[in-house]
């Protein structure tokens, strides 16, 4: 009987049974030894599976070969983990999705990390060697909200970015203010409606949402990427829009309109007790007014009216007031590796907080690697630096 494991479409995965301590911490292979074996996480049960597929697709193209042996896995709408095709042409053009199959990944859960095993009907379990880090390009819930970090914790493995607590209060905007206004930094006028609130008295839901004036944003309060989002002009249309953003998550957030323009910058830890760093602020133009904002359409699938503009037009004082608060919001949150601060610079002068996002668009269109690549990091060598900062630090509570 064949031990060979399969991806979904046939092609064989060899077991490894290579030394993972023979690794140097940063990625490079060690006098000679095998290279950093790296699992490259995507799909998953959220709304943003198919950005989180192209988000791979640019990985699986860019990550240096010669210094890390990729492992593709991928996880269904349902929640399987599979091994996928290492064919980034699959997972291109915003509308790919991982397909189930018979052989499912089973994580091995306790204090040190151990091989992953492939079950199949039938057939004899086939073992994976043990990977040295976790990559996981996952958008939304399931993903980026802790959940993930926490089986990865438990399973004792290295990933990259940021741990259970900081992904948690990253995915939800409320409490993610609660903890940006908790350490001083400017965020702007909000309101939450909860699913108990909407049932028991909309009226009072209704009315704290007029006190913020119009427009405003009625969003999802745990989803990313724009989906769910209404700009709601007209206060008779606030109900329909917190249906709408229900449909996402019944947890929904509700912010006040601020006229300003859309900054944004990126922000990498620092490695050791280094400062986080934070690249160049970059600027997103919505190049006519039917664009109406920045939602999941725009940003993914309809970019003609958008631009890019990195670094952004601002005085010097405001590009180092946002590069400090985005490090500010980074350290506040307890981040690690990477992070997107979003900010309004308003007519009068005032630069506001709109979020923190803990696992940013990251394919290589998007802004976060702009931004970086616009700092002198190429898109290679921003992969290599969040896996290098993923294997320094310790598994567990650190």
């Amino acid at each position: 009987m064949s031990n060979d494991a399969r991806t979904p479409d046939g092609e064989a995965v060899a077991p490894r049974t290579d030394d993972a301590a023979a690794v140097g911490r940063d990625g490079a292979p060690a006098d000679g030894a095998r290279r950093t074996r790296v699992a490259v996480l995507f799909g998953g049960r959220s709304g943003e599976h198919p950005v989180s597929c192209a988000t791979a697709a640019g990985v699986l193209r860019a990550i240096d070969r010669d210094r890390y042996e990729v492992v593709p896995i991928g996880i269904t709408r349902t929640g399987e983990w599979v091994l996928a095709a290492d064919d980034p042409a699959r997972l291109e053009g915003g509308r790919a999705e991982i397909q189930p199959a018979d052989g499912r990944l089973l994580v091995p859960l306790g204090e040190r990390p151990g091989p992953l095993v492939v079950a199949e009907p039938g057939r004899v379990p086939d073992e994976l060697a043990a990977v040295d880090v976790v990559l996981p390009l996952l958008h939304g819930p399931y993903g980026e909200d802790g959940t993930l970090q926490g089986l990865l914790e438990m399973a004792g493995t290295r990933y990259v970015g940021s741990g259970v607590l900081a992904s948690a209060v990253g995915m939800d905007k409320h409490y993610m203010k609660v903890v940006l206004a908790g350490h001083g930094l400017p965020v702007g006028p909000y309101t939450v409606i909860t699913p108990r609130a909407w049932r028991t008295d909309p009226a009072a839901a209704l009315d704290a949402v007029a006190s913020l004036g119009l427009p405003v944003f009625v969003k999802p309060a745990r989803a990313g990427s724009s989906l769910g989002i209404t700009r709601v002009e007209r206060a008779e249309d606030v109900a329909a829009a917190v249906e709408e953003a229900q449909r996402h998550d019944p947890k929904v957030i509700v912010e006040a309109g601020i006229a300003g323009r859309e900054i944004e910058c990126a922000v990498l830890q620092g490695h050791g007790d280094d400062a986080p760093r934070t690249s160049v602020p970059g600027e997103i133009v919505l190049d006519h007014p039917a664009a109406g904002f920045y939602d999941y359409e725009t940003k993914y699938l309809d970019t003609a009216a958008l631009t890019m503009s990195a670094p952004a037009d601002l005085p010097r004082e405001v590009a180092d007031r946002v590069r400090e608060l985005a490090a500010a919001a980074f350290e506040a949150l307890g981040c690690e590796g990477l992070a997107r601060a979003d900010f309004f610079y308003t007519d009068g002068g005032e630069v506001v907080i709109n979020e923190l996002n803990t696992m940013p668009g990251f394919t290589p269109f998007s802004m976060y690697p702009l931004l970086w690549e616009k700092s002198g990091l190429s898109y290679t060598e921003l992969i290599d630096e969040l896996i290098s900062l993923a294997l320094e630090r310790p598994a567990g509570l650190r």
